[in-house]
Parts: structure tokens; C-alpha cells; sequence
């Protein structure tokens, strides 16, 4: 929960911060899924023992990851989230089914903080 009172939105805010929080959102549902993807990747291969498993799903995920990195780093720097909450979500990307349950959060506080 934040502390911080929320800011009253501006025309100018809410046409900065509405693209760059879909630009989120879309960034975390695909890198959930691709984290889930690699996961089972690394399931099959590690646990069940399958021999051919493709090796560019690491690489997909990873580069999704990236660019879900910087789309959170522009959404934060436009909403001022604290450094804490910054890092929590960046992180979200890292551990399955988190950055569903984090984008809804956020998604709801800056939504309700900026009426978007």
C-alpha cells in the first residue's frame, strides 16, 4: 500500500501514463507467459528427461523480459512509484505467475491514483 497521496490527474498526465501503462501490461502477461513457457521447458527437460527441447525459449524470454523491464521503468519514472515498489515489480518477471498477479495490483493502484 502506498502513503503517498494520490495526485490529481491532469489531461496531460493521463495522455502520458494510459499508453504507458498498456505498454506494461501487455509486457507483463507475455512475459508471464513466457516465463511459464521456459518453465515447463525446464521441467521436461530437467525432470522428465526429454532430450529435445528447443533451446530458444530461454532466449525469447529473456529478451521479453528486457523490454518488460524497460516499459516498467518508463510507467514508474511517469507514476513516481517508489524505488521499492519499482524494484518489486521488475522482479515480478522472474518467479511464474507473479507478474499476473503484480500487473493486476498495479494496474488497479495507478488506475484508481490517476483515474485512467
Amino acid at each position: 500500500m502506498s502513503t503517498a497521496e494520490p495526485r490529481s490527474t491532469t489531461r496531460a498526465d493521463g495522455t502520458r501514463i494510459r499508453p504507458a501503462l498498456l505498454r506494461y501490461r501487455v509486457l507483463a502477461y507475455a512475459t508471464g507467459v513466457w516465463l511459464l513457457v521456459l518453465t515447463a521447458e525446464m521441467v521436461a527437460k530437467y525432470i522428465f528427461g526429454v532430450e529435445n527441447t528447443p533451446t530458444w525459449i530461454a532466449v525469447v524470454h529473456g529478451w521479453v523480459y528486457f523490454v518488460y523491464l524497460i516499459v516498467t521503468l518508463d510507467l514508474a519514472v511517469k507514476v513516481r512509484w517508489p524505488v521499492g515498489r519499482t524494484i518489486g515489480t521488475l522482479l515480478a518477471g522472474t518467479i511464474p505467475f507473479l507478474s499476473f498477479v503484480i500487473e493486476h495490483k498495479r494496474t488497479q493502484q495507478v488506475k484508481r491514483d490517476f483515474a485512467v
